[in-house]
């Protein structure tokens, strides 16, 4: 009956249990699966118990769904104004609780009983699927984290939705005896890792595949998780963000008892424009946000995902089954509404994918830990003001003042000097906004990192739908800023070997960007000459003569120092292990291709595709072509090519030569190249406009001088891309490791969502449609 069932569906179905492992059928990697007769895989540093007893905390916080940890600014001592503040959202959370578990309560009898046929979607069994202080426990946890500012309604209601749906799936596999039978397959797959258990010559993914058919009966791992659509998740999260503005409410005096009290809602809807397009809003009243930032909490918040693993993570075996032991994950993050990458990667066989889930599972398999030294260094400056220069933001207490006028005085005002007060105040409102929104990031990322601080850890990895690999937690991982790649290093260090110093060295100079016309030789050179002031970096960071602070990444150059300062004080320096993670990146990945595609030498040349004496830097070549532009038309006396003398850098010029591959227009070259001359304190501001446009004309003719082929291709991809738009169909196409790829870019169309008579939010949802062509 079921599978009469299945093929009324799906006609071509075909049932069977494959218990016969496949080989990857890429060519292109093909010796690496056959030709592997004395390899075993690598041990980690871990005992099969010490392993075992991580797989049980990780999912002991799993479980949870959400962890809190200490903030870093609990380390600033406690006044008695903040111990007020602290007590009094105490209360105030009580209340909140109290009131949003009795609202939520009242609407489900509403929805339940209701008798009206309605043809949108009936919200109630979606209220059901969890205890009513869980949802309210997910709806105060996101005011914390709420900017003064505001955030966008689709955005906040699309995190609540995921929030109820990442803890149902969790909940449903401890209900369906999922987690007993994963307990029972990590822990014999921890042997695979185990430096005290036998050594396998199998994969991550092919031992727990055979694990997981020798255990076949019982539940299914991946816990019978049924996908919510996109919409549903929305309405579900805008339903409870109307509940919110409509019963979190607070005295209105709670602050000043000079006010006359009454009760005023804790959240409002408003609507702004963003892009030309009106937009709901959901803002903080000024009074919530006095108190959460007069309080400094002690504690912060998080979805249990956020946070690195404490165990390797379950290796992916699938396009579904991986990552995380419980959090619902997906191998491909996908546009927002869109579902083509799923069905492809549904058509796929098996081991076409092999290759990119073993990529993915030899990524996630690298443990880490912090650099506890640095990290001490960074927080210190956090809690100390910030440094604009070291890219620690300030408190919000540094922020400008926003500017307030009399009424009064305003009348006595032009029309201009209104229109200039009416920008100040933007501006200024607009800057507070920025430098909170970058506070709370440092502060996420550097009280993860405290609380990591003496663990070992794993990111585990997912990738983008054209097959780009990213670690999944999303606020501290190693392809962060400058900050976050700098407390991070290897847990499993190697000896440097004989030429490890000298690697060493030569990346400390990469990291200055300094010396980018020199030799890897030159370099080196350049390296010694300066020990003094190496030594000095890592003893004295910030009383000496502080050389490191004016490196293009200061603090992976400080980092760099303490372990070249270790290592050639160590008895020798080619014994010494090092832990230090080298980031490595290409010479403009994007003009690479071009180049090869095109069989270009002099841009394959300027992109070091071709071997030189001296490394090859493109955009210092841009600039320079730029340069010569300028001179000439100075000659001529083109007025704003003699005002741009001596401001043509390579800092200028690099972004929209990274992007132009990708696509960009001039308009959006000229906007890039516009904040960049911005950026320059002597560059006069009226001449911002006009030299931000001939520059990217000058930049977009370099380009085309340099590289003869790639305009020529771009647009033969952008003519069959639009043919194959116009036919219908989406732009696909398979990676070298077999891995199915499509375009998501359609026309969107704006969908009403209407949740009560109060107000309606307008969604805009990414759509099967027509498919705009020119994206890249």
């Amino acid at each position: 009956m079921v599978l009469r069932a299945i093929h009324t569906v799906q006609p071509d179905f075909q049932s069977s249990i494959n218990t016969i492992l496949q080989t990857c059928s890429s060519p292109l990697v093909k010796d690496f699966y056959t030709e592997r007769a004395d390899a075993k895989y690598p041990k980690m540093a871990f005992s099969l118990e010490e392993l075992q007893e991580r797989f049980s905390r990780q999912l002991s916080i799993e479980q949870t769904s959400t962890i809190t940890i200490h903030s870093v600014e609990a380390m600033k001592p406690v006044t008695s104004h903040m111990a007020k503040m602290r007590d009094l959202l105490a209360v105030q959370r009580l209340v909140w609780h109290k009131a949003l578990v009795g609202a939520l309560r009242e609407g489900k009898i509403i929805l339940a009983s209701s008798t009206q046929k309605a043809v949108r979607l009936s919200l109630y069994p979606y209220l059901c699927l969890l205890d009513e202080k869980d949802y309210v426990d997910i709806m105060i946890q996101s005011l914390s984290n709420l900017p003064p500012s505001g955030e966008s309604l689709h955005i906040l209601a699309k995190e609540l939705g995921n929030r109820v749906h990442n803890m149902f799936c969790i909940r449903m596999k401890g209900h369906n005896q999922m987690v007993d039978k994963l307990s029972h397959i990590y822990n014999e797959y921890a042997e695979l890792l185990a430096k005290d258990s036998k050594e396998f010559d199998v994969l991550p993914r092919e031992r727990w595949w055979k694990l997981e058919a020798e255990h076949s009966s019982g539940p299914s791992l991946l816990g019978d998780e049924t996908h919510w659509p996109h919409m549903v998740v929305v309405e579900l999260g805008t339903y409870l963000v109307d509940l919110m503005v409509k019963h979190m409410k607070v005295n209105s005096d709670i602050l000043n008892s000079a006010y006359d009290r009454k009760l005023i809602p804790v959240l409002y809807h408003m609507y702004t424009f963003r892009s030309n397009k009106q937009v709901g809003f959901i803002k903080p009243h000024p009074i919530l946000t006095q108190m959460q930032q007069d309080a400094m909490d002690t504690t912060l918040t998080f979805d249990s995902y956020v946070m690195p693993m404490l165990c390797p993570p379950v290796p992916w075996t699938s396009a579904k089954f991986g990552a995380y032991l419980l959090t619902p994950t997906k191998m491909m993050r996908a546009v927002e509404g869109a579902n083509q990458h799923e069905i492809l990667l549904e058509k796929c066989q098996d081991a076409d994918l092999h290759a990119v889930l073993d990529s993915l599972n030899q990524l996630g398999n690298a443990a880490w830990r912090i650099n506890q030294p640095l990290l001490d260094i960074i927080i210190s400056i956090f809690n100390d003001k910030g440094s604009e220069k070291l890219d620690v933001p300030p408190p919000n207490s540094e922020a400008p003042k926003i500017p307030r006028y009399n009424q009064q005085d305003s009348a006595t005002f032009t029309s201009a000097e209104k229109a200039h007060l009416k920008r100040e105040v933007v501006n200024a409102k607009k800057k507070c906004s920025e430098m909170h929104s970058l506070r709370m990031d440092a502060l996420y990322k550097l009280s993860i990192a405290n609380h990591m601080r003496d663990e070992v850890f794993w990111f585990p990895h997912n990738m983008d739908f054209r097959g780009r690999t990213y670690p999944c937690p999303p606020y501290f991982n190693h392809l962060g800023s400058d900050v976050t790649r700098a407390v991070l290093v290897f847990a499993e260090g190697k000896p440097l070997g004989p030429g490890g110093l000298e690697w060493l060295k030569i990346h400390l100079v990469n990291l200055t960007g300094l010396k980018k016309r020199s030799s890897l030789a030159g370099r080196l050179e350049y390296a010694n000459s300066i020990m003094d002031d190496i030594l000095d970096s890592a003893d004295n960071p910030l009383i000496g003569k502080k050389w490191w602070q004016n490196a293009d990444e200061p603090w992976q150059t400080l980092a760099c120092c303490m372990e070249i300062a270790n290592a050639v004080r160590s008895p020798d320096p080619t014994h010494f292990i090092s832990h230090f993670p080298v980031h490595q990146d290409g010479s403009c990945n994007g003009l690479q291709h071009y180049a090869a595609l095109g069989r270009d030498v002099i841009g394959a040349t300027s992109v070091n595709l071709i071997p030189c004496e001296v490394p090859q830097d493109v955009y210092s070549g841009v600039a320079q072509q730029v340069e010569e532009f300028r001179v000439r038309d100075a000659e001529k006396g083109l007025k704003i090519a003699q005002v741009l003398e001596g401001f043509i850098s390579r800092k200028v010029v690099k972004q929209t030569v990274m992007t132009v591959v990708y696509g960009v227009t001039r308009y959006g070259g000229r906007l890039q190249i516009e904040k960049r001359l911005k950026e320059i304190d002597d560059f006069p501001k009226e001449y911002v406009w006009d030299a931000s446009h001939y520059l990217v004309h000058q930049v977009f003719s370099s380009l085309k001088e340099m590289f003869t082929g790639t305009r020529e291709i771009q647009d033969w991809l952008t003519e069959s891309a639009r043919l194959i738009s116009k036919s219908g169909s989406t732009v696909e196409w398979v990676t070298p490791l077999g891995l199915p790829i499509i375009q998501p870019y359609h026309r969107s169309r704006t969908q009403m969502v209407r949740v009560n008579v109060t107000y309606s939010r307008y969604l805009s949802c990414c759509l099967v449609g027509a498919q705009r062509s020119i994206k890249k």
